[in-house]
């Protein structure tokens, strides 16, 4: 019989809608029933996605005996992290604070104030070294909430009050109120700049070592960087990165569009999930690459990665689906019906498995393009495909066509990962910013039209009397109210739709929204809090500057307020964003790789932004958008073209605007164009 998750939106807890664990939504009833029976609660947080929380689900939640000991023991709640960001936040401060380490699936143990008193990831069903197993951690925290419940409390109210007075001191610690506008100076940005390439793995790109995140954000900054500054190695750090990504295994050589994550330092074998956000933002990144540098595998590489998000990410209803899983049935277990989904099951493969799809001539030369082994890159003998080297002669170039096409036909017919088809509002934000601007720098309309789709649907069913929620499925919008990040990034979107388009509604939703931010999210030092004024009340206001696998709420905003400014002539908005910018101050000069879009919108700000207008000229009005001019924008028609008879382009600050120019040479001097046309 289905627990109280059947009728939930999230795919991540309709997937625990069977176990036998009693579980509940976060709601206000749940802690009143954990009071009403004197119990702690369990608090299980994770995503649809997640390899470990499908691990810990199978040998755990379905599990009758240790569900019958949570029900017992525990009020059992279920939280998707990606439908409630806040709440991750709160909690997951507080394990890293308690367990030195984070990560989902996520467990805290709770009393029915909320209040935290036990908290870790992973726990096994059996006992391994350095680590007890579930029911060994539930035990003990059963025993001690009988015995000891009044200490227990205490130490979860001490829990509490030392996150809310950590969270007024604010993510930078009392450095940023400090900040002003004036300190973002070319000087902040270069040391930004230079404390990223000590940290460059000039061998295998990115920063750092396994494991190994695309660096979307901080790309982009050293992409404007190198604009704004003709700074070789910025763009060299752009360019080697992505080179080394988009011939690894953390990118689909056969279908586009890229992994979560590569679990070593050299992109070869990645954690297989596909993110919504990463392709969003790695689409605009190689596009932006491109633009820079005419580089042909970038090109390829939007042009995959875009048909990625249309194809298989691309919803009935216009939205755009989270995630695809990293975990399939392997397509040999038979037909029993009980075969577990394994990590990369659809991906990996074996010299045989290429030999059986290709037959042993083209099978073998796909082995060593490739690089599949007989010992095999991945597990149980298996290879993640990679593309070292494109073929250089006409004859290599069709047959790896030939070739990629029957590997993903063959693909195709193995069982296929689980796909979360949520619609999150900050996610497609993002996709509708990359697929607009994809579309209109490479003359791809059906890109342009997925971005429309996008758009409305979040203007039709995410806006609810002038208010975003966070999450829809199947048209449904869910309960959830919309956090900074959706605000930001979905405006950022329209904004960017906007200016292909040059559709005026999505310019005056995106200003709405902005003004939801100003009215609700504004904090006291001029910046912003990642939740509104009248959200639920957790245990602290949750505030973080630090980007993550997406650009923090703060900086998403910072940029969104800038565009709008430059579009606009608005000085209040421009204002707004400077003060927003200031409180990263402290944390460029520290680490930007935490700060890659805050540093992207400084480039920006320092750039001018420029406002191009271009007047009755389609043709320079396309070589004005392949300008690498750092943050700027480009339109056809509203405030910055109104009163502006005479055809050509201009180029603005601040709505001062040089003289109109009228030849392709003029506008590729003033905009920085690099790629011919």
């Amino acid at each position: 019989m289905p627990n109280k998750l059947a009728d939930q939106t999230s795919p991540y807890l309709l997937q625990h809608a069977d176990n036998p664990v009693d579980w509940w939504p976060w709601s206000p009833e749940a802690f009143t029933d954990a009071e009403r029976r004197g119990v702690p609660v369990l608090l299980s947080v994770g995503y649809a996605s997640c390899h470990w929380c499908h691990v810990m689900a199978h040998e755990s939640f379905e599990d009758a005996d240790t569900a019958a000991y949570m029900n017992e023991h525990f009020v059992n709640i279920k939280v998707d992290r990606e439908e409630r960001p806040d709440v991750d936040a709160v909690y997951m401060d507080v394990t890293v604070a308690l367990t030195g380490h984070g990560g989902w699936p996520m467990t805290v143990f709770l009393t029915p104030r909320a209040e935290p008193f036990f908290a870790g990831t992973y726990f096994p069903p059996n006992p391994r070294p350095g680590m007890g197993s579930f029911l060994q951690v539930m035990t003990a925290v059963t025993e001690a909430w009988q015995s000891r419940r009044e200490e227990i409390e205490q130490s979860g109210a001490d829990i509490a009050r030392r996150l809310a007075q950590a969270a007024a001191g604010g993510p930078a610690s009392g450095t940023a109120g400090s900040a002003s506008a004036g300190d973002l100076t070319p000087e902040l940005l270069d040391t930004a700049v230079a404390g990223l390439s000590a940290r460059f793995d000039a061998r295998h790109g990115g920063f750092g070592g396994a494991p190994k995140f695309p660096p979307s954000m901080v790309a982009e900054m050293l992409l404007r960087h190198a604009a704004r500054t003709d700074d070789a190695r910025s763009l060299e750090m752009v360019a080697v990165t992505c080179e080394r990504m988009a011939r690894g295994g953390i990118y689909d050589q056969l279908a586009g569009g890229f992994a979560r994550y590569s679990v070593d330092a050299t992109w070869t074998v990645p954690h297989f999930e596909k993110m919504l956000y990463d392709n969003a933002q790695l689409l605009r990144v190689y596009l932006h690459l491109w633009r820079a540098t005419g580089s042909a595998l970038a090109r390829r590489v939007v042009q995959e990665t875009a048909t990625f998000l249309c194809t298989d990410l691309c919803t009935a209803q216009g939205g755009f689906a989270s995630a695809l899983d990293a975990d399939a049935v392997p397509a040999d277990a038979g037909t029993t019906g009980h075969a577990r989904p394994q990590e990369g099951a659809s991906y990996a493969w074996t010299p045989a498995g290429l030999c059986d799809v290709l037959g042993e001539d083209d099978g073998g030369w796909a082995a060593e393009v490739f690089g599949v082994t007989a010992e095999g890159t991945f597990e149980h003998g298996t290879s993640v495909l990679r593309l070292p080297a494109d073929p250089t002669d006409p004859v290599g170039e069709q047959r790896l066509a030939r070739v990629r096409s029957a590997l993903a036909a063959a693909r195709a017919a193995r069982p296929q990962p689980a796909r979360d088809d949520k619609v999150v509002a900050a996610w497609n934000g993002l996709a509708i910013a990359a697929l607009a601007e994809a579309g209109a720098l490479l003359d791809e309309p059906q890109w342009v039209r997925a971005a429309v789709r996008a758009a409305e649907l979040l203007r039709d069913v995410h806006l609810v009397d002038g208010r975003m929620r966070r999450t829809s499925r199947d048209g449904r919008v869910g309960a959830n109210a919309a956090v900074l990040e959706d605000y930001g990034d979905v405006a950022e979107g329209l904004l960017t739709l906007h200016q292909v388009n040059g559709d005026p509604q999505w310019l005056t939703i995106a200003e709405q929204l902005l003004e939801v931010v100003r009215a609700h999210f504004g904090a006291p030092d001029g910046g912003f809090y990642d939740t509104a004024d009248d959200a639920e009340t957790l245990l602290r206001r949750p505030r973080d500057d630090s980007d993550s696998a997406t650009p923090s709420g703060q900086a998403a905003v910072a940029g969104a307020l800038l565009t709008h400014a430059a579009l606009t002539g608005s000085a209040e908005h421009r204002a707004a964003a400077e003060r927003t910018l200031a409180r990263f101050v402290p944390l460029l000069s520290r680490d930007a790789r935490f700060a890659g879009w805050a540093g992207a919108v400084a480039e920006a700000l320092l750039a001018g932004p420029a406002e191009v207008a271009v007047v009755n000229s389609p043709e320079l009005e396309r070589l004005a958008r392949l300008g690498t001019a750092p943050g700027a924008v480009v339109v056809a028609s509203g405030p910055l073209v109104a009163g502006r008879p005479v055809p050509g382009v201009y180029v603005c600050r601040d709505f001062v605007c040089g003289r109109p120019v009228h030849t392709a040479d003029e506008v590729r001097r003033e905009l920085g164009v690099k790629v011919a046309t």
